[in-house]
């Protein structure tokens, strides 16, 4: 099964691909990772990468999709994938369309107010990098470490500012690739409004969609 995860950031595409993936035993590809990955191995694709988000730009579609169809022609892609961050844009799904057939589109949703609360809780280390949500998941010891006994932050854009105008862009610059996907009858909206101590709620939806395809 080939698999795309569309959202917002901090809708829980991670944490439900992870285990998508174990249960399915295909390869969650995450195209954030993929582009930090190669920047830090300094191929030549990172380094083309790495001018770009320097710069404080994308990184053009031609060239994360160069990267994309490089790791999908990998032998552990053969029985499918699980592709998160790529495709951003309709033309980047056009472009996909042309060396990987798609299967599934899973769009997870969420209310605005139920993701700004998840991320603009979160916490991290300074020095480890360890991470909390005063909230879910606090530390013993408020704005203090739990492992290295180093001083929490909020990153700046784990503001609710900030993940509100996040949140907006994305959803403006995405309605053209939901309706590509929705036109070509791909598309399954995922309700992830649930919270995180709920993430089976989230799966079972994703298992329906899948289980049909295997039908």
């Amino acid at each position: 099964m080939n698999i795309v995860l569309l959202g917002p950031p901090g809708v829980g595409k991670g944490t439900v691909a992870a285990i998508l993936s174990q249960k399915y035993a295909i390869p969650h590809i995450s195209t954030g990772n993929m582009l930090r990955e190669a920047v830090a191995k300094g191929t030549a694709l990172g380094k083309q990468a790495k001018e770009f988000m320097d710069a404080g730009q994308l990184v053009p579609d031609e060239l994360v999709t160069k990267m994309v169809r490089e790791r999908l022609s990998q032998p552990d892609c053969r029985k499918g994938f699980i592709l998160d961050g790529y495709p951003r844009t309709s033309a980047q799904a056009r472009a996909l369309q042309e060396f990987a057939a798609v299967d599934a589109v899973l769009d997870f949703k969420a209310p605005f107010k139920a993701i700004v609360e998840r991320i603009s809780g979160r916490r991290t280390c300074r020095k480890c990098s360890a991470t909390y949500h005063i909230k879910y998941s606090p530390p013993k010891k408020e704005g203090v470490c739990d492992r290295c006994s180093g001083e929490l932050y909020q990153r700046s854009d784990e503001q609710p500012g900030i993940i509100t105008e996040r949140l907006r862009v994305y959803e403006e610059q995405n309605k053209p690739l939901i309706d590509y996907y929705r036109n070509e009858d791909l598309l399954s909206e995922i309700d992830a409004s649930y919270h995180i101590t709920e993430i089976e709620k989230i799966v079972k939806q994703c298992d329906e969609v899948l289980e049909k395809l295997k039908s």
